[in-house]
């Protein structure tokens, strides 16, 4: 049904900025993800500790938090079809770097910068929110979501295969710096060939840029307080790269980041309260306010969503071979195949999950979702070496749905909630989604696998109860085009 109402075999119009966007970000995945299959060769080759191997995944996705925010207010101001050109161009340089650094320190150099070009999902979904209506932006946006999340994965099987191909000890890094060749030749190919919105439909821009609008007080504030994880998330990854953790750096040095993290903190209290001031003090006609507990709820439905996706493709491959490797005898790679299942699903969930929000309503879909998502950890907490090994994978797979399904219907609302500011919007929600891993992958180092399944759970029934708090997008949204006139937008 959605590809006939899409005309997904098309290459013309919206379908067509639809695949382009989709592919870029594929390939962003691709270079983004591009060492984790060729870790062990890698380490091989410069004679890496497994204390060095944590280090160089720990700093891969470090960069990605505040650089999800940067994007975001960069895709507002200068267009999704500049940004993520010079997003993939740009991102090429430390790839490169990474393929062929002869010591660690250029290797955990190149994959810190690397992780600025995990944010270039945040710009598509400015881009295909641009381009389709409301009624059918969920599918649209999850299509851009799944299909282009699907790069990691691929990365998984297309850079071992280019490798053997290169053949020689150090076919990897060919391999790699191909990636990164790809990336730039189609930063070039996208650019030429999409536009930031339809024809004769306006770009809306944010009025003042350095962080986003809010329409009331109690705005201003609860955007205050929900920046504050950000910073604490990335306070949590200085301590699993100082002495404490993997030993990167001294404490002297993790002392020093930890205060430039929560400068840097107070300085984005600044630039809230400085961007929101002057309008905040007269009063704001109904028509343009937007209630930012929307996108507070749609952060935390990205958190349990995709931050436990995250987190648990990250350990699923470990907890099957623990549980069954013993007792029925797979082996290390059966097991590395059977938790690919989690993440595979992605590729056809979350278009459903956006199908599904766009024809039963945003709030009763993310619902489901979420609360699917908590009953599948629960269950997933039950299994042990004594299940059968097809009833386990078809239960992950099962609660993968869900949890994929619903990152699809968190994007399904972000588009309809302020069109301006969707870039921040989705930067902000994405970040979330990465606060939620890291999260939940310390909770992991603390507690057994059956008991990390739990509180995930129970953290999806906490947000579950937050979500009955969002408002449906009904209506239209308003915006005012640079004459001076107000352009209403369609939400459903």
């Amino acid at each position: 049904m959605s590809a006939q109402t899409l005309k997904l075999l098309s290459f013309s119009g919206k379908i067509k900025i639809l695949h382009m966007t989709w592919i870029a970000f594929f390939i962003s995945f691709v270079v983004w993800f591009n060492h984790a299959p060729l870790m062990l060769v890698i380490a091989q080759t410069l004679h890496m500790s497994g204390s060095q191997i944590k280090t160089i995944l720990i700093l891969n996705v470090a960069l990605t938090i505040p650089a999800r925010i940067v994007i975001g207010i960069l895709v507002d101001k200068f267009g999704p079809k500049r940004t993520y050109s010079t997003l993939l161009g740009a991102g090429s340089i430390p790839c490169f770097m990474f393929a062929f650094a002869t010591s660690f320190e250029q290797l955990a150099l190149a994959r810190f910068l690397l992780g600025f070009i995990g944010a270039g999902f945040v710009i598509g979904i400015r881009m295909v929110g641009e381009w389709f209506p409301a009624r059918q932006v969920g599918i649209a946006e999850g299509i851009y979501g799944g299909w282009g999340n699907f790069g990691s994965a691929a990365a998984a099987g297309i850079l071992p295969t280019l490798a053997l191909l290169y053949g020689g000890p150090e076919g990897w890094r060919y391999a790699i710096a191909t990636t990164g060749a790809i990336a730039l030749i189609y930063s070039v190919i996208y650019f030429f060939s999409v536009s930031d919105t339809p024809k004769g439909s306006t770009y809306f821009k944010p009025k003042k840029a350095g962080a986003m609008e809010v329409t009331s007080k109690g705005g201003l504030f609860f955007y205050i307080l929900m920046t504050i994880p950000l910073y604490v998330t990335l306070s949590l990854l200085t301590w699993k790269l100082s002495p404490e953790g993997v030993s990167l750096f001294s404490n002297f040095v993790a002392t020093c980041i930890y205060i430039i993290i929560w400068i840097l903190f107070l300085y984005n209290v600044y630039k809230i309260v400085h961007v929101n001031r002057e309008h905040l003090k007269h009063p704001i006609a109904e028509i343009h306010k937007y209630k930012f507990k929307q996108v507070a709820i749609l952060d935390l439905a990205y958190l349990i969503t995709f931050g436990s996706e995250l987190a648990v493709v990250s350990m699923l491959p470990l907890f099957f071979f623990e549980t069954f490797g013993k007792t029925q005898g797979i082996s290390m790679v059966e097991a590395g195949l059977l938790g690919g299942s989690f993440a595979f699903i992605n590729l056809l969930a979350r278009p459903i999950g956006g199908w599904i929000s766009d024809k039963f309503g945003r709030k009763f879909s993310l619902s489901i979702f979420v609360l699917g998502l908590s009953a599948g950890y629960f269950c997933m907490s039950l299994i042990d070496s004594k299940w059968s090994i097809t009833l386990a994978v078809l239960l992950t797979m099962a609660c993968s749905c869900f949890v994929s399904g619903g990152c699809g219907a968190v994007y399904a609302i972000v588009p309809l909630i302020k069109r301006r500011m969707t870039g921040q919007i989705a930067g902000m929600v994405g970040a979330y989604g990465n606060v939620g891993g890291v999260l939940f992958l310390t909770v992991l180092s603390f507690v057994s696998a059956p008991v990390f399944f739990m509180i995930i759970a129970a953290a999806g029934l906490c947000v579950l109860l937050s979500v009955q708090f969002i408002d449906e997008p009904k209506g239209h949204m308003a915006e005012i085009q640079e004459d001076g006139t107000v352009e209403m937008i369609e939400l459903g």
